[in-house]
C-alpha cells in the first residue's frame, strides 16, 4: 500500500460534455468548498461541447486562475479523467461530476479520510436525490438493495472497507503502481479502476463524512439506456479480468436470458410454459414485495404506483445490455457496439 504524505496541493478532476444548463452551479458550488489551508486547482476535461458550456468554462478559467480547462476529443469519461491526471500537480486526485451537489466540506473530508486510513480510495455513499416526481422515485429505488444489488456504496451509514465508492479521492501514486482509467470503457471504468485496487491488494474506503447528492436520470427512457450501457460494459470488465467483481452483476442477465429462453420454448414444451409462468409470478411477487417495503414509509407511499415499472426498468435494462454483451464482446468478438457507446447524458458517466 502506498504511505501518503501529508497532503498541501489537490487536484480536482471534472469530466464534461453539453452541461450548459449546470456548469455555472456546479463551479459556483466547487469554488466555495471549505478548503482550510489544501491548495486546489481544477481540472476541467470537456468532450468538445457545442451548447455553450465552453464559453461558460473559459469565462471562469479568466477570473478563477485555480481553473484550467482541457480538450477530450473521444468524449467519453475515461480519456478525459486520463487527461486530467496527466497533467494534474496535485498530490491528492479528486473526481467529481458536474450533475451532483457537494456538502461544503467534501474536499476537505475526502482529504482528511484518504490521510487517516491510509487507503488507496476513500469516497462518501452514492446518495441519490430527485427534484421530479419519477426522478424521485428512481432516486428511491436507487437506495434499496432491490436495484443495487446489496452494493455497499448505496448503504448511506457504511463505515469501512468496500469494494467500489461513488467517485473516487487517490493519492496520485496509486495510478503510477495500478494505471490510469481504461480508456476502451465507455461505463464502469470507476468499477474495473477500484477492481484494480483490490486486486493488487489495496484497500477501498466508505466514510459517512463524505457527503455528495447524485441526481439519477429523470425518465424510464433515459434509465433504461443508462443502465443498457453498465450491463454491456461490465461483460467486457469480466471478460478482461477473467471474474466478475460480484455475483450481483450476473443476476439481472441470467434472469432475463432465463425469460427469452423460456419463452421460447413455452409453445412447444408444457414444463417449458409452466416455468415461464413461475419466473414471471416469482418476480412479479418479488417487485412488488420490494416496491412495498420501500415505499413503507407514509412519507414515500406516493411513489409505491411507478416503484415496480422502476425497479423492472433497472433490472431488465442491465440484463439486456449484459446479454448484447456476451454477444458482442464473447461470441462475436467485436470491441463494442454504437448503440452502447453513446454518452446519454452530458459527461457524467454515474
Amino acid at each position: 500500500m502506498i504511505q501518503i504524505k501529508p497532503y498541501n496541493n489537490v487536484s480536482v478532476i471534472v469530466p464534461c460534455l453539453n452541461e450548459a444548463n449546470y456548469i455555472k452551479s456546479f463551479l459556483d458550488s466547487l469554488l466555495s468548498q471549505e478548503l482550510d489551508e489544501i491548495k486546489l486547482e481544477v481540472i476541467i476535461a470537456d468532450g468538445m461541447s457545442n451548447d455553450g458550456t465552453r464559453d461558460v468554462l473559459e469565462t471562469y478559467c479568466k477570473n478563477h486562475p485555480e481553473v484550467r480547462l482541457i480538450d477530450n476529443p473521444a468524449g467519453i469519461v475515461s480519456t478525459g479523467l486520463n487527461a486530467a491526471i496527466g497533467i494534474a500537480q496535485g498530490e491528492i486526485i479528486i473526481r467529481m461530476d458536474v450533475h451532483t451537489e457537494y456538502a461544503p466540506d467534501y474536499i476537505y473530508q475526502c482529504c482528511n479520510i484518504l490521510k487517516e486510513t491510509g487507503a488507496d480510495n476513500v469516497g462518501g455513499a452514492w446518495r441519490a436525490a430527485g427534484k421530479t416526481y419519477l426522478q424521485k422515485a428512481i432516486a428511491l429505488a436507487f437506495q434499496s438493495p432491490c436495484s443495487s444489488g446489496g452494493a455497499a456504496s448505496h448503504f448511506l451509514e457504511k463505515e469501512g472497507t468496500v469494494d467500489s465508492v461513488y467517485l473516487g479521492c487517490w493519492n496520485k501514486q496509486i495510478f503510477n503502481k495500478i494505471g490510469l482509467f481504461d480508456p476502451e470503457l465507455v461505463r464502469n471504468q470507476d468499477d474495473e479502476l477500484n477492481l484494480r485496487i483490490t486486486r493488487f491488494g489495496g484497500r477501498i474506503w466508505q466514510s459517512r463524512k463524505i457527503r455528495s447528492w447524485y441526481y439519477p436520470r429523470s425518465s424510464l427512457r433515459a434509465l433504461f439506456k443508462q443502465y443498457c450501457q453498465y450491463g454491456y460494459w461490465k461483460v467486457r470488465v469480466i471478460q478482461k479480468h477473467k471474474i466478475p467483481a460480484a455475483i450481483r452483476h450476473l443476476i439481472p442477465g441470467g434472469f432475463v436470458a432465463s425469460l427469452i429462453v423460456l419463452g421460447a420454448l413455452s409453445p412447444f414444451y408444457d414444463l417449458g410454459l409452466w416455468l415461464f409462468k413461475l419466473l414471471v409470478n416469482l418476480y412479479i411477487f418479488a417487485n412488488l414485495t420490494a416496491s412495498l417495503v420501500t415505499c413503507r414509509k407514509p412519507s414515500l407511499f406516493k411513489f409505491l404506483p411507478v416503484m415496480p415499472v422502476v425497479f423492472f426498468t433497472y433490472h431488465f435494462a442491465y440484463g439486456y445490455g449484459f446479454l448484447r454483451g456476451l454477444l458482442d464482446f464473447i461470441l462475436l468478438k467485436k470491441k463494442g457496439s454504437n448503440a452502447f457507446t453513446t454518452i446519454s447524458r452530458g459527461g457524467t458517466c454515474e
